[in-house]
Protein backbone atom coordinates (compact mmCIF):
# COMPACT_ATOMS: atom_id res chain seq x y z
CA UNK A 1 0.00 0.00 0.00
CA UNK A 2 0.86 3.75 -0.73
CA UNK A 3 1.96 5.61 1.98
CA UNK A 4 -0.20 8.69 1.09
CA UNK A 5 0.59 10.89 4.30
CA UNK A 6 1.29 14.10 4.36
CA UNK A 7 3.38 16.29 6.57
CA UNK A 8 0.74 17.68 8.82
CA UNK A 9 1.06 21.35 8.59
CA UNK A 10 -0.21 21.36 4.95
CA UNK A 11 -3.50 22.04 4.92
CA UNK A 12 -4.89 20.70 1.73
CA UNK A 13 -8.34 19.85 -0.03
CA UNK A 14 -7.69 16.26 -1.29
CA UNK A 15 -10.15 14.91 -3.47
CA UNK A 16 -10.14 11.02 -3.06
CA UNK A 17 -12.37 8.80 -5.10
CA UNK A 18 -15.02 11.53 -5.61
CA UNK A 19 -15.20 12.92 -1.83
CA UNK A 20 -13.75 15.99 -0.58
CA UNK A 21 -11.38 14.97 2.80
CA UNK A 22 -10.21 18.46 4.38
CA UNK A 23 -7.28 18.01 5.86
CA UNK A 24 -6.40 20.34 9.40
CA UNK A 25 -3.75 22.37 10.02
CA UNK A 26 -2.54 20.62 13.27
CA UNK A 27 1.05 22.28 13.85
CA UNK A 28 2.88 25.13 15.86
CA UNK A 29 4.51 25.19 12.47
CA UNK A 30 6.01 28.98 12.47
CA UNK A 31 3.83 31.77 10.77
CA UNK A 32 3.60 35.08 10.48
CA UNK A 33 -0.05 36.31 11.47
CA UNK A 34 -0.92 40.03 10.02
CA UNK A 35 -0.11 42.27 12.91
CA UNK A 36 0.82 45.33 11.58
CA UNK A 37 2.70 47.23 8.46
CA UNK A 38 5.84 45.59 8.30
CA UNK A 39 5.03 42.28 9.89
CA UNK A 40 6.92 40.24 7.59
CA UNK A 41 10.24 42.81 7.08
CA UNK A 42 12.62 40.54 7.56
CA UNK A 43 11.05 37.35 6.39
CA UNK A 44 12.77 35.76 3.04
CA UNK A 45 9.73 35.72 1.05
CA UNK A 46 9.14 39.38 1.33
CA UNK A 47 9.95 40.96 -2.55
CA UNK A 48 8.88 40.08 -6.00
CA UNK A 49 8.35 37.38 -8.17
CA UNK A 50 8.23 36.76 -11.50
CA UNK A 51 7.41 34.54 -14.50
CA UNK A 52 10.17 33.59 -16.79
CA UNK A 53 8.62 35.77 -19.61
CA UNK A 54 7.88 38.70 -16.66
CA UNK A 55 4.07 38.98 -17.67
CA UNK A 56 3.38 38.05 -14.58
CA UNK A 57 4.97 39.92 -11.49
CA UNK A 58 3.77 38.95 -8.01
CA UNK A 59 5.27 40.99 -5.18
CA UNK A 60 5.02 40.08 -1.58
CA UNK A 61 4.60 43.21 0.65
CA UNK A 62 5.78 43.54 4.44
CA UNK A 63 2.80 44.26 5.71
CA UNK A 64 0.89 40.64 4.79
CA UNK A 65 -0.88 41.64 1.54
CA UNK A 66 0.34 41.14 -1.95
CA UNK A 67 0.39 42.78 -5.52
CA UNK A 68 0.29 40.88 -8.41
CA UNK A 69 0.24 42.83 -11.78
CA UNK A 70 -0.13 41.09 -15.53
CA UNK A 71 1.16 42.46 -18.35
CA UNK A 72 1.01 46.36 -18.64
CA UNK A 73 -2.17 46.18 -16.06
CA UNK A 74 -0.49 47.14 -12.56
CA UNK A 75 -2.71 45.70 -9.09
CA UNK A 76 -4.52 43.03 -10.94
CA UNK A 77 -5.05 41.37 -7.91
CA UNK A 78 -4.69 42.64 -4.43
CA UNK A 79 -4.88 40.72 -0.96
CA UNK A 80 -3.46 39.51 2.26
CA UNK A 81 -1.29 36.66 2.41
CA UNK A 82 -0.01 34.00 5.00
CA UNK A 83 3.15 31.59 5.06
CA UNK A 84 3.75 28.45 6.99
CA UNK A 85 7.10 27.02 6.21
CA UNK A 86 7.36 26.99 2.80
CA UNK A 87 3.70 26.77 1.79
CA UNK A 88 1.76 30.08 1.34
CA UNK A 89 -2.01 30.77 1.42
CA UNK A 90 -3.47 33.77 -0.77
CA UNK A 91 -6.63 35.85 0.05
CA UNK A 92 -7.69 37.53 -2.30
CA UNK A 93 -9.90 40.73 -1.94
CA UNK A 94 -12.50 39.55 -4.07
CA UNK A 95 -13.17 36.75 -2.59
CA UNK A 96 -11.24 33.97 -4.35
CA UNK A 97 -8.75 32.06 -2.43
CA UNK A 98 -5.14 30.05 -3.54
CA UNK A 99 -2.37 28.56 -2.41
CA UNK A 100 1.21 28.19 -3.42
CA UNK A 101 4.92 26.67 -2.62
CA UNK A 102 8.09 27.59 -2.27
CA UNK A 103 10.89 25.22 -3.61
CA UNK A 104 14.57 26.31 -4.07
CA UNK A 105 13.81 29.97 -4.06
CA UNK A 106 11.18 29.20 -7.01
CA UNK A 107 7.80 29.91 -5.94
CA UNK A 108 4.77 27.44 -8.01
CA UNK A 109 1.76 29.35 -7.76
CA UNK A 110 -1.43 28.75 -9.47
CA UNK A 111 -0.04 27.22 -12.59
CA UNK A 112 2.68 29.31 -12.89
CA UNK A 113 6.35 29.23 -11.85
CA UNK A 114 7.66 32.74 -10.44
CA UNK A 115 11.42 33.68 -9.81
CA UNK A 116 12.36 35.84 -7.44
CA UNK A 117 13.49 38.97 -8.90
CA UNK A 118 16.59 40.25 -7.51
Amino acid sequence: MRDTKLPIYWKRDLVVAGIVTIMPALTTAKTYPDTGKNAMADHPYIGMWVTEDGLVRHELLANNRYDEARGERQSVYQGRYRVTDNYIEYWDDTGFTADGEFIDDVLYHGGMVLYRQE
